[in-house]
């Protein structure tokens, strides 16, 4: 599965995979820049402008199949710094994943069942 957060609720997953340009301090997991917004865009503050921009300057340069193949296939959490139910970058990743690739990416939520047994055989499959 696939899933958007925030540093606060799962950067301590090792699932967890960094798309902001800044990262919290001391942070050792994965990152991966490319889906990263640029500074000047991170400063955008109309949404809708937001998103343009965002897909013309970032999503519409990368191939979602192989975004996909760099994080190592369907098990990752894609964070940045806004709290769940805030507008960020990340809903935008979660979308264009579903238009290219029919994948559902939801926000995780470390109390549903559904989440908790994911996290569950992720770490059976690692012991």
């Amino acid at each position: 599965m696939i899933f958007t957060s925030s540093f606060q609720t799962a950067g301590h997953f090792p699932q967890a995979v960094a798309i902001s340009r800044g990262l919290p301090r001391g942070w050792q997991g994965r990152v991966y820049k490319a889906l990263a917004p640029s500074w000047s865009l991170v400063k955008t503050t109309d949404q809708t402008r937001f998103i343009r921009l965002y897909k013309a300057q970032v999503l519409q340069k990368l191939n979602a199949r192989q975004v996909l193949r760099d994080l190592g296939g369907d098990d990752f959490i894609l964070l940045c710094w806004e709290a769940p139910g805030e507008f960020c970058h990340r809903l935008v990743v979660a979308a264009w994943f579903k238009k290219e690739l029919g994948l559902e990416v939801s926000e995780f939520n470390p109390k549903l069942r559904g989440h908790q047994e994911w996290l569950r055989k992720i770490k059976e499959r690692r012991t």
